[in-house]
């Protein structure tokens, strides 16, 4: 699948993680969301709780790549376009760290390269000369009273914000309601106003009101029909036919 090509080509590099814990979570995270690439730069030694909060995502602890240094990884690896993550976003003075919300985010990447993402270390985040390296950075906002964010919370957002507009739910019922139901829900619903008294002219209106509704709201095929049998109950208790 072109989606799952593109993420693919999506490295997530966490530099110098502290507690094998957040290694796991942030595995975890990635196996959400189709992410296979896992970078350890100088990283904590890997312990069983790594693997024990990664859960189905153990096999990505398993086959993280570990380097030294950033500049390493960058080195020995051919990466098109790196995008810094930072919890403390600046401004003028620091042009490194005028960030990018995570929705602008995705439409400023290099979607045909490879692409890394810069998780920085748990306590202190990426340095100001990690942050040069990148070419955007990206900060999610958050309540002023705290504002720095666990990094696997950080990431699922980021995530999130990748994969949503590449992969479409199958789901079974979901099918929108054709021309022909509408039609019929709109003619019971007529018929029902027809027989509340109601002056022409405020038949018309509530008609309209009623169309109006239903061209405006994504109504599933399922939940016409659902409708269309409710005012047919609703009629034979009103005594129409």
């Amino acid at each position: 699948m072109e989606y799952q090509t593109f993420l693919d080509n999506i490295y997530v590099v966490f530099v110098e993680a502290e507690t094998p814990g957040n290694i796991g979570f942030l595995a975890r995270a990635m196996k959400n969301f189709a992410l296979q690439n896992l970078i350890l730069i100088n990283p904590c030694k890997l312990a069983n709780e790594a693997y024990f909060q990664a859960s189905h995502g153990r096999d990505i602890v398993n086959n993280s790549l570990k380097f030294d240094s950033l500049g390493e990884f960058l080195e020995e690896v051919p990466i098109d376009f790196v995008v810094g993550t930072t919890g403390m976003p600046g401004g003028s003075y620091r042009l490194s760290r005028i960030p990018l919300k995570p929705e602008k985010m995705v439409q400023s990447i290099n979607s045909k390269g490879k692409i890394a993402f810069l998780f920085g270390r748990e306590g202190n985040g990426l340095s100001n000369e990690e942050l040069e390296l990148c070419d955007i950075t990206v900060s999610i906002p958050a309540h002023p009273s705290y504002p720095v964010m666990n990094i696997s919370h950080a990431a699922a957002i980021i995530f999130y914000e990748l994969f949503k507009n590449l992969y479409e739910f199958d789901v079974e019922g979901l099918e929108e309601a054709s021309l022909v139901e509408k039609n019929y829900l709109l003619g019971e619903m007529d018929k029902i106003v027809k027989n509340v008294d109601l002056p022409p002219h405020k038949i018309k209106t509530a008609n309209r009101a009623f169309k109006n509704i239903i061209g405006r709201s994504f109504i599933t095929a399922r939940e016409a029909h659902t409708l269309t049998g409710l005012l047919r109950r609703i009629k034979i208790k009103m005594g129409q036919r």
